[in-house]
């Protein structure tokens, strides 16, 4: 036997899952560079080769889910590219100023219309909140009412959104609670497409980068944009929330979690879909508002990502025929790629989905949680 399949092999096996064997979860391999892209470039080689139609599964997402159940990723050494990507990640700073923009060329400005058919009506790009219902636009609903209640808005009010997306946060914010949000994203996509779902209403956006804020604000959310900000930023970024938040607001920050305190991402979500992120910890969030701010809660509800990834997927899958003109069949793979290897982590528990509310000096008497 291949050196190089026998040791895939033999790693696939140890989480249950077999090469042409029948359960969903099995895989079937096409081209026999499929096992030397494993052993060369390990989880870069794994998504690059699907990519390229070397390997399939009839369930993708339960694949890699059994992947992370059996904690092969710790089992897989690391090569010496990768090795070399981690130390050099620690000295250079991947998420500087010049460098953030090319997360919203490569992946933001990917295509309006891919994501409008994709995501809810309202065009949330983050976790849905499933509480009571199996509706991806109800679950995003219920995500948005969930951040306005935890930031107590009042008519009136100045909220700045870092990261704003196309706007969904401050157009329900403002048609249900009357307030003015200022929104700042790095995407010329998403900000023309925002003036337009928003036009009428007290939402503006601004194409900025969140080192350029000033200003006072009441409240401040930044929904899905810590990914992006890095592990040598975290200060800085915590510092100009600090900065524009009025002394009694309140900051609502939604990002996704890592288990782990990391310098990387993987290295095949860093070339293909994003490229600088980088997942923080608990630990790196800690150390950044340290001194600045008051942790008044914490709200965990990562598995909900497995059901938006899936939901998004579904979508993705079923509009295809309408975009697939526009990009070509390695772009679906890819994507597909991305949705369901995404969705598995956060079915794992590798992944987490935290709120976190800050506010400067406290709440005299205490926060009230909202779920």
């Amino acid at each position: 036997m291949n050196r190089n399949r026998e040791i895939v092999e033999n790693l696939l096996n140890q989480a249950g899952i077999h090469i042409g064997g029948n359960s969903p979860w099995d895989i079937n391999v096409m081209d026999e560079r499929f096992f030397k892209s494993i052993i060369k470039d390990g989880e870069l080689g794994l998504g690059e080769s699907f990519m390229k139609g070397w390997w399939d599964s009839p369930s993708m997402d339960q694949m890699i889910f059994k992947l992370f159940e059996g904690n092969i990723h710790d089992k897989v050494k690391e090569n010496i590219n990768t090795l070399l990507w981690i130390a050099f990640t620690k000295i250079t700073n991947y998420q500087s100023k010049n460098k953030a923009k090319l997360v919203g060329l490569k992946h933001y400005d990917v295509g309006n219309k891919l994501f409008s058919l994709m995501l809810d009506k309202r065009m949330n790009y983050s976790c849905g909140y499933w509480e009571n219902t199996d509706n991806l636009d109800a679950a995003q609903e219920n995500k948005l009412e969930l951040i306005c209640k935890k930031l107590q808005l009042k008519p009136g009010m100045k909220v700045l959104d870092i990261g704003c997306g196309w706007g969904a946060f401050g157009k329900y914010a403002a048609e249900n609670y009357d307030i003015k949000t200022k929104g700042i994203t790095i995407s010329k996509n998403q900000k023309e497409l925002g003036e337009k779902l928003c036009a009428g209403l007290p939402v503006t956006f601004e194409l900025k980068d969140y080192r350029e804020l000033s200003g006072k604000y009441d409240r401040i959310v930044s929904i899905g944009m810590l990914e992006h900000v890095g592990f040598k930023n975290y200060k800085n970024f915590f510092k100009t929330v600090n900065n524009c938040l009025v002394d009694d607001g309140i900051a609502l920050i939604h990002t996704i979690g890592s288990n782990r305190t990391v310098t990387t991402t993987s290295a095949w979500l860093d070339k293909y879909i994003f490229p600088n992120g980088m997942i923080p910890s608990i630990k790196q969030i800690g150390e950044a508002i340290e001194r600045s701010f008051v942790m008044e809660d914490l709200h965990n509800f990562g598995h909900y990502y497995d059901t938006t990834l899936m939901a998004w997927f579904n979508n993705f899958d079923s509009n295809w025929n309408n975009i697939k003109d526009d990009y070509n069949n390695e772009f679906y793979r890819m994507w597909k790629y991305y949705l369901l290897t995404n969705a598995a982590s956060f079915r794992a528990r590798y992944n987490q989905l935290w709120q976190i509310v800050l506010t400067k000096k406290g709440f005299k008497g205490g926060y009230k949680s909202i779920r």
